[in-house]
């Protein structure tokens, strides 16, 4: 007759119930982690989360056309979407620019556990966040011709550049299977704010970040917000902009893109991102 040792009975059952406990925790923290989004913007982010709340409303209860937008859509659901905003970078040396050398420097060159110049690292947000968006504000338009050799620390807005700096932070983003990520098309200049060659260089290189960088298959999907912006041109439209002259969107126009930027989230979400429209407007 086999006799069984009791005390190693025991430390096996232990490691089957830590191992169980570990796994439920882990699942439970994923699902947590799926129901949550972290928005990273600018000013032109900022103006499309408030769309047409006025100034003071803005002020006292933080919350926008966007926020109304989502409080409606988890009630008619029934779920619970939680999608919090950051302003990123904010310190020094970036102050506020948000140039792809920015998040190239940040999440990938210095990349780790522990915050960069103050400014949280993919390692740290995505413990925490199922979807992480982030954008470019209209300086990113600003484009000038080629010139010297193709260097991905370059802070000159070119093309060469731009496309280094994309294929690092896509391969950045990709080691984090868990994790969805969505990248605005960059927001562009109206005509007064720059020049015919600058536009068309602008759109090269967005036509480049939908048609090749782009790929169906992985955690990474776009919103087309300079589709949005520009209709089809090369600049982002006078009757859409705040002033004239101004590149910021007109609380109108932020508004009604609002339902556009609220369902391209619930496609991604949702496993859709690749079969949908990438403006998150129905066909």
């Amino acid at each position: 007759m086999k006799i069984i040792n009791l005390s190693n009975l025991l430390a096996g059952l232990s490691a089957i119930i830590l191992i169980s406990c570990n796994d439920s925790n882990q699942n439970q923290e994923q699902m947590a982690k799926t129901n949550k989004v972290l928005f990273i913007h600018h000013s032109t982010g900022q103006t499309v989360l408030r769309g047409d709340v006025s100034k003071i409303s803005w002020k006292i209860f933080k919350e926008g056309s966007f926020i109304r937008w989502l409080k409606a859509y988890n009630k008619k659901n029934k779920s619970n979407l939680i999608v919090d905003d950051l302003k990123f970078p904010k310190k020094e040396p970036y102050g506020w620019r948000n140039q792809p050398v920015d998040y190239y420097n940040i999440w990938v060159k210095h990349a780790g556990d522990k915050p960069y110049m103050e400014e949280p690292t993919l390692e740290m947000l995505t413990k925490e966040y199922g979807l992480i968006i982030f954008k470019h504000c209209y300086p990113v338009s600003a484009i000038e011709a080629d010139s010297d050799i193709a260097n991905i620390e370059s802070e000159k807005k070119q093309i060469q550049h731009y496309k280094l700096q994309y294929d690092a932070l896509k391969a950045k983003m990709k080691s984090f299977p868990d994790t969805k990520f969505m990248v605005w098309t960059g927001a562009t200049h109206v005509k007064a704010n720059t020049t015919e060659e600058n536009a068309i260089r602008m759109k090269e290189w967005t036509n480049w970040v939908k048609n090749v960088w782009d790929e169906k298959g992985d955690n990474i999907f776009l919103w087309d917000f300079y589709e949005l912006e520009t209709q089809g041109g090369l600049y982002f439209k006078d009757e859409y902009s705040s002033s004239p002259g101004d590149s910021h969107p007109s609380q109108a126009f932020a508004a009604s893109v609002v339902p556009y930027f609220g369902q391209r989230i619930i496609d991604v979400i949702s496993g859709n991102g690749d079969s949908k429209p990438i403006t998150g407007k129905s066909e």
